[in-house]
């Protein structure tokens, strides 16, 4: 209900952009594009409307829809011809004409196909016809406008003075009163679903939550300072170096020490089942961090269920991405839950007892900003534009192609690197640890990053790329701590 809801509410915002465009008897259009042919006429395929004319009109709102043709002749001096007319009368018009028919259009990137039919008699002059329902000539920009009723139509461009050859810049638009109305009622659809959706997510991932807190620990996780304190901690002695003290967030990361050479080309195959998964947990992870943002607002601390919830989710993400795409670190298929279990990759925050009600406003965008600009260069596709121009520019299809940019999306650092590693897997049957490690301290980066930006702490995520499998300072069962140092040895008397 809750991505119906969404998807009608973005839907209904499109539709309200359109009727904003629509103000003052304006048209959506069409990018103006050059069309040209060395025959005497442009003409449409068959534009068959089939309409209850009894239903056109909308009583005071006019009609239903509007269409538009705009034409311009780039050659100075020469008027452009712009007329519509039912196609029979328009095929005897041009009976034994040489014209072109548009046979397709693609838009990206612009290319235009035709269907010649050739003829050995130069037309009469267009405007002088009385087969035309709209038309409209002479020198610069033409436009027609039409309200169209049932029947089959035809499109034709043509010069003034019935010549040839025809080059000219089109641009087509329509307007629709039905928009107006259909927008607001989407609007109304897509308010009525969330309302209903979002408080059902909220209660659903509030006990999923809390029941994952429950089976974790029973108890909160207690926080890196809390861990230092305790009595016999090897962390215990000694003054905190604050500059590197761990982040309340951990991500943890085994590798496995034998690991098949071939799998991981299809983990991202056989992990489909959890992507569906969390698609819906990750539409239910915004909803919830949006609520606990204004519960943070107005009482300083994040519903517990909420949070245990959320960092469920990321738990999850985390066990997928270690399989599958993000590191390839384990063959051992992700289970579908958001505890913690034993599985080699794990993820945990430290429930924060307060925090800072005017931070929620300004740190998930402003305070964020640098630290999304290293995730992005980390994490995010490369894309090469490119616009190759042919010279002299015949207006064949190759140079209409060339003339367009074209897209070639590319892969992350954070991709590459586990590429890399995927191939030297392949080829000796062994991960690079020192690439694993580094695997490892970029999605350890991300990580805290989403902690910050989901509202989960208020501590700022460390400039500071931790590698290896383990994050500084990690405790808890399974998990090992920073080790004890050895004993100096020192001489008796």
């Amino acid at each position: 209900m809750a991505l119906i809801g969404l998807a009608l509410t973005g839907a209904a915002a499109g539709l309200g952009a359109a009727v904003f465009q629509q103000r003052d008897q304006g048209y959506l259009t069409s990018p103006t594009q050059r069309y040209a042919v060395d025959s005497y006429a442009i003409t449409s395929e068959q534009l068959e409307v089939v309409l209850d004319d009894n239903d056109l009109n909308l009583g005071r709102n006019g009609p239903i829809a509007s269409l538009m043709l705009r034409a311009t002749s780039p050659v100075p001096g020469q008027d452009v011809f712009v007329g519509v007319g039912p196609r029979a009368q328009v095929a005897a018009y041009l009976a034994g004409v040489e014209h072109s028919e548009i046979t397709q259009i693609r838009f990206n990137p612009f290319q235009v196909s035709y269907r010649t039919t050739p003829g050995t008699q130069p037309p009469t002059t267009p405007g002088r016809q009385d087969v035309w329902v709209a038309s409209a000539q002479g020198p610069g920009t033409q436009q027609v406008e039409l309200d169209p009723t049932s029947g089959d139509w035809a499109m034709v461009i043509m010069n003034a003075d019935g010549t040839k050859p025809v080059a000219v810049e089109v641009q087509a638009g329509a307007r629709s009163n039905l928009l107006g109305p259909l927008s607001l009622g989407t609007l109304i659809a897509g308010l009525l679903l969330l309302a209903i959706s979002i408080p059902l997510v909220v209660v659903g991932a509030s006990g999923l939550g809390r029941s994952t807190a429950h089976q974790v620990t029973g108890s909160p996780t207690p926080s890196s300072e809390a861990v230092q304190a305790l009595p016999g901690s090897s962390r215990a002695a000694g003054p905190v170096n604050r500059s590197a003290a761990p982040f309340p967030a951990r991500l943890r990361g085994e590798l496995d020490p034998e690991l098949s050479r071939w799998l991981w080309l299809v983990k991202w195959l056989l992990a489909i089942p959890h992507y569906l998964g969390l698609m819906l947990l990750w539409v239910a992870f915004v909803i919830t961090t949006l609520v606990a943002g204004f519960a943070i607002l107005v009482t300083g601390r994040y519903p517990h269920g909420l949070f245990h919830f959320n960092v469920g989710v990321l738990r999850w993400t985390w066990r997928v991405a270690f399989y599958a795409y993000g590191a390839i670190g384990t063959d051992r298929y992700p289970p579908f839950t958001l505890a913690r279990t034993d599985y080699p990759a794990d993820f945990d925050v430290d429930y924060p007892q307060h925090l800072h009600r005017g931070l929620v406003v300004v740190k998930s965008w402003l305070l964020a900003l640098p630290q999304l600009i290293i995730v992005a260069l980390l994490t995010t596709n490369t894309s090469t534009w490119w616009a190759t121009r042919s010279p002299g520019g015949d207006g064949s299809a190759g140079s209409a192609r060339n003339d367009n940019p074209a897209n070639m999306a590319g892969i992350s650092l954070l991709g590459v690197l586990v590429l890399i590693a995927g191939v030297v897997l392949l080829v000796t049957r062994r991960y690079p640890p020192a690439l694993f490690d580094l695997i490892l301290g970029i999605n350890r980066w991300v990580y805290r990053v989403i902690t910050y930006v989901a509202l989960m702490r208020d501590e700022y995520p460390p400039l500071r790329l931790d590698q290896g499998p383990h994050d500084p300072g990690e405790t808890g069962p399974g998990q090992p701590s920073t080790p004890t140092p050895e004993p100096v040895p020192v001489a008796s008397s």
